[in-house]
């Protein structure tokens, strides 16, 4: 059973598609993705996924916890790591341009089982992804609406669960980092974006990522004005102490900074997304890298200078909301206006993450359908829309579920987690493939593979190895969920080992 488990996916060499056809259908015959999306259409796709929490929410939250300032030594360690798993992602998604992104990289490479521990870890990824991002959409429209006169009622825009924070831990109303009830009934407006981001992607891949590049623009030019004028505003007083003194485990200190690191890897999981088009991608072989390596460079540099023009903004301690860059502009009345348009600018930039995340999952489905691991269910493709409809229905059923009913802190770390699984094992296949079969034909390789895989590898499992027990124990419970699909229906009805053993 071992050597059935370790099956891998022999891999083709692939023609240069630049014409609109598709190049494979789906289980049955049916109608196949189609190739229309553009080397532009790519690197949009990814600052729309991975410009938006990272900024909007998830800053805020890894400063007042973990980092303090430092928090703009996280990114950088945080896309030291995303640099390696982005350049071997890039060599990857041009020789296999596949929908399943990490899941087909590792099939191809290690063997079925641990595909299957990817993929699996990528449908936590993307489903906490998006629900993860529409709280804090939420967040966001909730104070857009208050400035314009309309109040949404605090029993539909929250969670019924939260986490106690450090800050009602110490005013001893619960204990820190345990659920507490709040009295909502579920999110409401969470719930909303999700269903309408997800009727958008129903409808085709090529209207999702033209709407995705017009948000885009909107969301690049807010974060460009923020800059701008919030760097007038920026007192280098608030960046001292630079690395807090350490309060214990992972609060401040250099196990802060790693904390931190850990949390904000949760902005990167748009270089994954951007792969997992890559069957509706034409000439994928030179589109490819461009898409994931031009997106990694433009965000990195922009979350670093975000991030050091917030904690200048503000002190740290007060940046642990859901609209952290809100609450820093709302300390200068002068940047009122500006504050509106970050607002705009933040729920149009969270808005393209999930419509990122809700394009990435059903492709992953659809992949892993089609190897006869999952139902035929999940590869089925509309007629006229050419997008796989009915996976894309169930993801937005859960996610919303997710978005309206769990807290944003635990959605925010599992996301991290899966991510990094996910660039680990796909640093690791680059390194074996380069080993088992160097005749392949790279249209991108990895410079220093040697040296630049390995790192990647040690990096990620670095970043998993300090993420808090309850992380851990929901990823424990998710992988056992998984192992029990796999065994009982994927192991039996895998396409491959029909085709080899007769089984």
């Amino acid at each position: 059973m071992l050597k059935h488990l370790m099956i891998t996916k022999p891999i083709e060499a692939q023609p240069h598609v630049d014409a609109g056809e598709p190049v494979e259908g789906s289980l049955g015959g049916e109608v196949g993705l189609r190739r229309t999306l553009t080397a532009r259409h790519l690197v949009m796709l990814g600052l729309g996924a991975v410009i938006g929490a990272g900024i909007f929410v998830i800053t805020g939250t890894a400063a007042a916890n973990h980092a303090g300032p430092a928090i703009m030594l996280s990114f950088v360690i945080a896309g030291f790591a995303c640099a390696m798993a982005g350049l071997c992602y890039a060599e990857f998604a041009a020789m296999i341009p596949a929908s399943g992104s990490a899941y087909s990289y590792t099939y191809a490479t290690l063997g079925e089982a641990l595909a299957w521990f990817v993929g699996w870890s990528l449908v936590l990824e993307y489903l906490f992804a998006a629900s993860t991002v529409a709280v804090g959409w939420s967040g966001y429209t909730t104070s857009f609406l208050e400035t314009l006169g309309i109040h949404l009622p605090a029993a539909l825009t929250q969670a019924p669960i939260n986490f106690c924070t450090h800050e009602a831990a110490q005013a001893g109303s619960c204990e820190y980092n345990t659920f507490v009830l709040t009295g909502s009934l579920f999110n409401l407006p969470a719930v909303l974006i999700v269903a309408a981001v997800g009727w958008l992607c129903y409808r085709g891949i090529r209207q999702s990522a033209t709407v995705n590049a017009i948000v885009v623009s909107i969301k690049v030019l807010v974060i460009l004005l923020l800059i701008g004028f919030g760097s007038q505003y920026v007192d280098s007083a608030n960046w001292a102490p630079f690395i807090p003194a350490n309060e214990g485990a992972d609060r401040f200190g250099w196990a802060g900074v790693l904390r931190g690191a850990s949390i904000v890897f949760f902005a990167y999981i748009g270089f994954d997304a951007v792969s997992t088009a890559a069957q509706e991608v034409k000439n994928p072989q030179r589109n490819m890298p461009i898409g994931i390596l031009g997106s990694l460079v433009l965000c990195t540099v922009l979350y670093i200078v975000v991030s050091a023009i917030l904690t200048g903004m503000l002190p740290y301690t007060e940046l642990g909301t859901a609209k952290p860059v809100a609450t820093a502009l709302a300390a200068y009345p002068s940047l009122g206006w500006l504050k509106t348009f970050v607002e705009i600018g933040a729920i149009a930039g969270l808005t393209t993450v999930i419509l990122v995340m809700l394009m990435g999952q059903p492709r992953i489905f659809y992949s892993m359908a089609n190897d006869g691991l999952l139902p035929k269910f999940f590869g089925a493709v509309h007629p006229k829309h050419q997008t796989p409809h009915k996976g894309t229905v169930l993801v937005a059923i859960v996610a919303a579920t997710m978005a309206g009913l769990l807290p944003i802190q635990l959605l925010g770390d599992v996301v991290s987690m899966g991510t990094l699984v996910a660039f680990a094992t796909v640093c690791l296949g680059v390194f074996v493939l380069r080993r088992t079969q160097p005749q392949l034909a790279r249209p991108f390789r990895v410079p220093l593979v040697g040296i630049v895989a390995p790192l990647g590898v040690l990096t990620c499992l670095g970043l998993i190895a300090i993420m808090p027990l309850l992380n851990w124990m929901v990823l424990l419970v998710w992988t056992m969920i998984g192992a029990a699909i796999y065994l009982g229906f994927g192991y039996r009805n895998s396409k491959l080992r029909q085709g080899t053993t007769g089984a």
